[in-house]
């Protein structure tokens, strides 16, 4: 059990990761969720709303929620599902993973309850590793079939990064893909821009995307680069003004600091046979570059090893 742990006024365990450089990261029982990772100078990264409630059932909007075993309103249970308003436990066993550092590392798990039985009758064994390194969050989601017939599922590690300006970020590497936009009804299109930039509304889901993405902020001069393993699709989404002021835990002006770019296996969904388990892996790294001034070619941190 890491060393760090603190609580909240509700009682939910909150860990904190450090590693030697400075870096930090937190994350709760209450969701499995990382709410804050913060570089060496202190600056976080990961948006969180400013009215966000920290009041279980009730979920955090910001850092990276855990959606499982539904994205959005892709199915019939509550909206990106129920494990991101579950408590979760220490996972003492991350068999087959190496041992964490203990500082830097941690290892929760969910299992299927009676009450979660009743809703989506399928059990499972939910596990994430979130680890922090220099200018690095990791986390590796893992979930396993302990049922006696097999089952399909979704998952989406929600991503609320922090960005200067909204107006002034662009996304790069899902060109040329087809997307869901869920504006449309789902309705399928393919991407005709060079990147993605934001004047409105977006809200989609990119199919069959790379293992990197990269996030352009051009007035803090830095890249977050977005790697990715087992999970073919990544979601954007920023809901813009109108649909801020509707979403009761969110501020009116925060649409202008967050984007969501989401890993998921959302389309098709996973199938897992008695058993099996299916694992992916998420990686964040901050790229520190001088792009707007033409000196950094996106095409490195996309394409580069």
């Amino acid at each position: 059990m890491p060393l760090n742990l603190g609580n909240d006024v509700d009682a939910s365990s909150r860990i904190i990761l450090t590693e030697p450089r400075g870096s930090t990261a937190e994350v709760l029982l209450f969701g499995g969720q990382v709410i804050s990772w913060k570089n060496e100078k202190r600056e976080e990264l990961l948006f969180v709303s400013s009215k966000a409630q920290y009041k279980p059932p009730k979920t955090i909007r910001g850092g990276i929620p855990v959606c499982f075993p539904q994205f959005g309103n892709f199915g019939g249970l509550e909206r990106h599902g129920f494990a991101r308003n579950r408590f979760w436990s220490y996972d003492d066993d991350p068999s087959p993973l190496d041992p964490a550092n203990k500082q830097s590392s941690v290892d929760l798990i969910l299992k299927s309850t009676e009450d979660d039985l009743k809703i989506w009758p399928h059990s499972f064994e939910l596990r994430v590793r979130i680890t922090i390194s220099p200018g690095k969050l990791t986390v590796i989601p893992r979930v396993r079939n302990v049922d006696t017939k097999g089952f399909s599922f979704m998952f989406a590690l929600r991503n609320y990064l922090y960005v200067s300006d909204i107006s002034e970020v662009r996304v790069e590497g899902l060109e040329t893909l087809d997307y869901l936009d869920n504006l449309m009804g789902k309705e399928r299109f393919t991407e005709q821009a060079d990147a993605i930039t934001f004047d409105g509304e977006v809200d989609r889901v990119y199919l069959n995307t790379p293992t990197k993405i990269a996030v352009i902020d051009h007035e803090r001069k830095r890249t977050i680069e977005l790697r990715k393993e087992g999970m073919p699709n990544a979601v954007v989404w920023n809901p813009w003004d109108k649909k801020a002021k509707s979403i009761a835990d969110m501020g009116d002006e925060d649409y202008k600091t967050m984007l969501c770019v989401d890993s998921g296996a959302i389309e098709p969904p996973v199938l897992l046979k008695p058993c099996e388990e299916w694992k992916g892996r998420q990686e964040l790294s901050i790229v520190s570059s001088s792009y707007c001034s033409g000196q950094l070619d996106p095409r490195k941190v996309l394409y580069g090893d």
